[in-house]
């Protein structure tokens, strides 16, 4: 994983699906396609979708499975285990692939300068 603190995700070459999910839907399983699933999941105390505020740090998309990294605003925070399930769900549904493996990562540490300029300027943040 890059370890750049820049907010975007670190770019990992799709190959070409061969299973889990069916025909043309696997053909279009892509980084790309992944991000724009993760974009529906909101952090439910700020209301921003985890790609936008950073907490998304690596996805890659592979034969039959999506792998994503992810953070989360603080150690503590106990939104953890939802927003797992909700990355989990979301690329199920959205791709038709059946296995999506994810992992909590505590480096590099979150902070706002993580987050998308729209992000930023919708919480208040000096751009």
């Amino acid at each position: 994983m890059d370890e750049e603190k820049s907010g975007s995700v670190t770019p990992e070459p799709a190959p070409p699906q061969d299973g889990g999910a069916s025909g043309a839907q696997a053909q279009a399983v892509t980084q790309e396609k992944a991000l724009e699933l993760l974009s529906t999941v909101l952090d439910p105390e700020l209301g921003i979708n985890i790609v936008d505020l950073g907490l998304v740090y690596w996805v890659a998309v592979s034969e039959g499975a999506i792998d994503v990294d992810f953070t989360l605003t603080y150690p503590g925070c106990p939104i953890g285990p939802m927003l797992e399930e909700q990355i989990q769900q979301v690329l199920k549904e959205g791709t038709g692939v059946s296995e999506v493996r994810t992992r909590i990562v505590w480096e590099p540490v979150w902070s706002s300068e993580r987050m998308s300029e729209a992000a930023r300027l919708e919480l208040g943040y000096p751009i």
